[in-house]
């Protein structure tokens, strides 16, 4: 089971019901998604949930409509995607981001481009 994908489908229901917050799994990696979300201004919060290995998500609305328009999984279990520096994807013009795993950790499009390094695309929120 994909936990990424399981976990973005969580948010984006969420979001689609105007909900003010969703659980999802665990993990590192998932942890690590969550803190670009929140940097980049996608979701208010995150936090331990009172469920053993679960995390609270508190979803971010602007005049009741959230922010989060929709959320891609683009590499997947049966189907890696991995891109080099040259040919990292932009979302939407720069509307969004592509979340991408490389050897210096998670990290959004922006910064591999900076960095100048490829890796693994993970998802795309816009």
């Amino acid at each position: 089971m994909d936990i990424i994908a399981d976990s973005l489908t969580k948010i984006r229901n969420a979001a689609m019901r105007s909900l003010p917050r969703t659980s999802v799994k665990k993990t590192k990696l998932m942890e690590e998604l969550l803190k670009i979300m929140k940097n980049e201004g996608y979701i208010e919060n995150y936090r331990d949930s009172a469920q053993p290995y679960m995390t609270d998500v508190t979803l971010k609305y602007i005049n009741g409509k959230s922010v989060i328009d929709d959320l891609k999984r683009v590499s997947k279990l049966s189907r890696r995607v991995y891109v080099g520096k040259d040919s990292i994807p932009r979302v939407y013009n720069n509307y969004g981001i592509a979340i991408l795993t490389t050897s210096k950790g998670v990290i959004t499009d922006k910064v591999a481009r900076s960095l100048g390094i490829g890796g693994e695309v993970l998802c795309y929120i816009w």
